[in-house]
């Protein structure tokens, strides 16, 4: 009987602790020192994201919920994908506001645009010397398709060092720190709550870069 009731007891040991070790070393309780410290010292943050391509969806609940959009892209290819339909659909109705940001595709090789595109040729082979400039011009002629019926959007292009990506709302900002040798959809993601530090920092990134942005034509 002692042995048996010590097998059940064991077994049951070993259950809880493979459960609490699962939860110890999973993504969400990861998220809980980030929050516990951003909470203590005013930043914001709501988690960090190991890569951007997995906060789409959140993304997309955010951008239906938003009053208003800022955009600054490295590129702009989530701009034409389902993700962002609900922003040019709202932008008729409630949406007060989109703004977007993409890379001057017209400065040539000295741009920093082009530095970026040197930089992905070493990792990725099917970027040949241009691609990424056309790409960002097939999305600009998309967002200034959407503005001509859209009073509401807005299109300018900076010259800035090419190194993240910034979404921000009236709720949220989502912060993607590209790395040098990675593509941004496969970088982390910082996600910022309003009010906080992370969120006016993100906002002070996006107004620096669109108050000396050049006005799409």
């Amino acid at each position: 009987m002692n042995e048996f009731t010590l097998g059940v007891v064991s077994s049951l040991l070993a259950t809880v602790l493979t459960l609490a070790g699962g939860w110890i070393f999973s993504m969400r309780s990861r998220q809980w020192p980030v929050a516990l410290l951003s909470r203590l010292t005013g930043l914001g943050v709501r988690r960090v994201i190991s890569r951007q391509r997995l906060a789409s969806s959140e993304l997309t609940d955010e951008l239906t919920r938003a009053r208003w959009v800022r955009v600054l892209a490295g590129r702009g290819n989530e701009l034409t994908r389902d993700g962002f339909a609900a922003v040019w659909e709202s932008a008729s109705r409630r949406m007060e506001f989109v703004q977007v940001l993409l890379p001057d595709a017209d400065l040539g090789p000295d741009s920093w645009l082009s530095r970026r595109e040197e930089e992905m040729r070493r990792v990725d082979l099917g970027f040949s010397s241009g691609l990424l400039a056309e790409q960002v011009r097939v999305n600009a002629a998309y967002v200034r398709e959407v503005a001509r019926h859209r009073e509401n959007v807005s299109l300018r292009f900076y010259d800035l060092p090419n190194v993240h990506r910034v979404i921000v709302t009236d709720h949220v900002a989502y912060l993607t720190i590209y790395q040098q040798a990675e593509h941004g959809r496969n970088s982390p993601c910082i996600v910022a709550r309003s009010p906080g530090l992370m969120y006016d920092y993100a906002l002070i990134l996006f107004g620096t870069a669109w108050d000396h942005g050049r006005p799409a034509e």
